[in-house]
């Protein structure tokens, strides 16, 4: 066992969605109790739901409602829960966008941040919500990252997608292609990667080697193929080496990911949102994982969504969840070792 375990809330999600149950079977696994503390945050109702429907009841597994982090067992065999509020959670349907799923989904993420806030927890984990449902009750935002964002007051939120050896940022993500072809200018290239120089460094990695996905095929092949290379993304990779960055590229997209899957570099620059997430997904689907650092507390994500067409069904696996944790509190105890030294 891990001689630190941090404090896990995991908000579960839209509960029309696979969320719940995947929540429930992921805190049956006693390897998460030995890295962390894990506790959910969410409808009581809904998670005894889960909780019978995935059959725990008649394995001696218990659930354990507290209204605080500190009175949490963070024992294998029993499941911690924090009430985001009392709701008609009976007349949620699976597989469907309903108004009041949005705003159970989003109640959740409001008291995972008011808890992280105040120091009860060290980390958020979040199973997926339905964009669609979170606008039904008024909420402007894309999705988690930025709903964390704006919330916390951060000055950024910096998306990572961790896939083994794989460390995968970006410079946008929920956005048109066409969009994210011209979003991809020299300055905002060169914040993305002084924010990955800094997260990265505060997690102990040393002059941390940074690479730039090129956006054209073989780099544009000196201008043959577009001239955003020479425009935007070298001078951008210039002006970075300038400040003492380790930053590598424009390296041409088809063979950068492959290049940090053998440890090549400590982290990839991805230009746009389809760019990583096909790499990273293709590598390995279910451990492809999302940690959110700028925030006041690290924020972990499975990569999948609600999938209402197998909602309730019980098929729904846990293994995105159950990575997803595990990351987090491995990179709180890399932040932790660092702040403590």
């Amino acid at each position: 066992m891990n001689e630190a375990r941090p404090i896990i809330g995991i908000t579960i999600g839209d509960p029309a969605g696979i969320g719940p149950e995947t929540c429930v079977e992921a805190l049956s696994n006693p390897e998460i109790y030995a890295s962390c503390k894990p506790l959910l945050i969410g409808c009581e109702g809904t998670i005894r739901r889960a909780y019978l429907q995935k059959g725990l009841d008649k394995t001696g597994y218990k659930l354990n409602v507290i209204d605080k982090a500190s009175k949490g067992k963070y024992e294998h065999g029993t499941i911690d829960i924090v009430s985001s509020g009392e709701y008609d959670w009976e007349s949620i349907a699976f597989g469907e966008v309903q108004k009041l799923a949005g705003q159970m989904a989003f109640d959740a993420i409001l008291k995972s941040v008011e808890m992280a806030t105040n120091k009860e927890i060290d980390v958020v984990g979040t199973a997926p919500i339905h964009k669609e449902a979170i606008k039904l009750v008024g909420v402007k935002q894309a999705g988690h990252t930025e709903i964390f964002e704006e919330l916390t007051k951060s000055p950024y939120a910096l998306t990572m997608f961790n896939c083994h050896k794989l460390r995968v940022f970006f410079v946008s993500r929920h956005m048109s292609l066409k969009e994210a072809c011209d979003y991809a200018t020299k300055e905002r290239v060169l914040e993305s990667v002084k924010q990955i120089h800094s997260e990265l460094t505060k997690l102990g990695i040393e002059n941390p080697r940074i690479a730039v996905a090129a956006l054209n095929p073989h780099g544009s092949d000196n201008g043959l193929f577009g001239t955003e290379e020479r425009d935007q993304l070298i001078p951008a990779v210039e002006r970075a080496k300038e400040l003492g960055i380790n930053a590598i590229g424009p390296v041409p997209a088809d063979s950068v990911f492959y290049k940090g899957k053998n440890g090549q570099y400590d982290g990839i620059l991805s230009l746009y949102h389809d760019q990583g997430h096909i790499a990273c997904k293709t590598y390995d689907f279910e451990k492809s994982v999302t940690i959110t650092f700028g925030l006041p507390f690290l924020r972990s994500s499975v990569d999948h969504g609600t999938a209402f067409d197998i909602a309730g069904k019980n098929i729904a696996q846990s293994v995105s969840l159950i990575e997803s944790t595990l990351q987090s509190a491995e990179y709180w105890r890399m932040q932790k070792k660092i702040r403590e030294n």
